[in-house]
């Protein structure tokens, strides 16, 4: 059964970077759609951005010009590049990989963003 690991979250003073990566491990197949969600104490769970297996992006508008979504479909990997972090960025970042009709979901990786 395949599996998403998330890494590279962290505490981050605002206006400064960090990578997310998540990649799959188990029965090695490859996804449609993968991407990131995140969600904030008492808050839903958000879509952050998302990229098709060619490559096509799509992000919230909040993140647009700030965060950079890249995948590679050899490895099985989708990467979140966030730039100019701000305090409401921090939440737990979910990654997600699509294989229809299911979805599946990492584990969460923890953003704090402080001033």
């Amino acid at each position: 059964q395949v599996q998403l690991v998330e890494s590279g979250g962290g505490l981050v003073q605002a206006g400064g970077s960090l990578t997310l990566s998540c990649s799959a491990s188990g029965n090695r197949f490859s996804f449609s759609a993968m991407g990131w969600y995140r969600q904030a104490p008492g808050k839903q769970r958000d879509l952050v951005a998302r990229i098709t297996s060619r490559g096509d992006p799509n992000y919230a508008e909040s993140v647009k010009g700030r965060f950079t979504i890249s995948r590679d479909n050899a490895k099985n990997t989708v990467s979140l590049q966030m730039n100019n972090l701000r305090l409401e960025d921090t939440a737990v970042y979910y990654c997600y990989g699509d294989r229809p009709p299911s979805r599946v979901w990492g584990q969460g990786t923890q953003v704090t963003v402080s001033s």
